[in-house]
């Protein structure tokens, strides 16, 4: 097997290609990478490896734009000082990843994987069609500001401002912290892909709600979930009862 390492911390590289040198004496490190730049041209320039092993964060950026500059046929195991949170992406879709310090133990689970992958075309595809997929999930830009209308002025809200999102007679409102609520040009369904994740969560389908909003959630009938947003004038924001689950999912990241 040819192994390319995608790694700028010198004592971190020589780790890791101790323990693969250990775990699989007979395979070939073809390289070792330290930017997003020397990388896309060792991949546009050289025959696929059969594995990559790649830091998320290198000396000139996240290597997450590696995919978005050149075509990556090969399997990829990350490894990264990320907390596990940030890359469910990854663990969703089966894409593999490994907490520095790199463990022997650890690494052997993961390499055991991809030779699992590797006899089985279909599935080494799908792995590389799952890593493009997270990439893009993980590297999406999210809107950092809406324009509103004030009397006959024109003013930006940051988005950080804002508690939350709701529709009424097909009408989009956000409301800041103070309880003053602006008209959108957007659906909540629009809201939902120009809002991160993290923050935002559609309880219902009226409202769009920021974590920081929520000051108290109450059980309520039939498995749902009633919340106190202080700065909301609605005493029944209820989560939708098929959503609760993926609520206190999103609470629990």
């Amino acid at each position: 097997m040819k192994v390319l390492i995608i790694e700028d911390e010198v004592q971190a590289a020589q780790h890791l290609r101790r323990l693969l040198k250990s775990l699989e004496p007979d395979w070939q490190i073809l390289d070792n990478l330290d930017t997003i730049k020397r990388s896309v041209q060792w991949l546009q320039s050289n025959e696929a490896p059969d594995i990559i092993f790649m830091d998320i964060q290198l000396a000139d950026g996240i290597s997450f734009s590696i995919f978005e500059q050149v075509v990556v046929k090969a399997p990829v195991i990350f490894t990264t000082a990320y907390d596990a949170y940030a890359l469910k992406a990854f663990k969703v879709n089966s894409v593999d990843y490994i907490l520095k310090p790199v463990d022997e133990s650890e690494l052997a689970l993961a390499l055991q994987k991809f030779k699992t992958w590797s006899g089985n075309a279909n599935a080494a595809q799908a792995t590389l069609n799952h890593i493009q997929d997270a990439v893009k999930l993980l590297t999406r830009k999210y809107k950092s500001r809406f324009v509103v209308k004030v009397g006959e002025h024109l003013r930006t809200i940051e988005t950080v401002a804002i508690q939350y999102f709701y529709s009424q007679e097909k009408i989009t409102f956000c409301v800041t912290a103070d309880g003053r609520k602006h008209i959108l040009d957007f659906t909540l369904e629009q809201l939902e892909e120009m809002t991160d994740p993290e923050e935002f969560f559609r309880v219902n389908r009226k409202y769009l709600i920021s974590t920081k909003a929520i000051s108290d959630i109450i059980s309520y009938t039939n498995s749902r979930l009633k919340l106190v947003i202080p700065s909301s004038q609605d005493n029944d924001i209820i989560v939708a009862r098929e959503r609760v689950q993926d609520f206190k999912r999103w609470l629990d990241r």
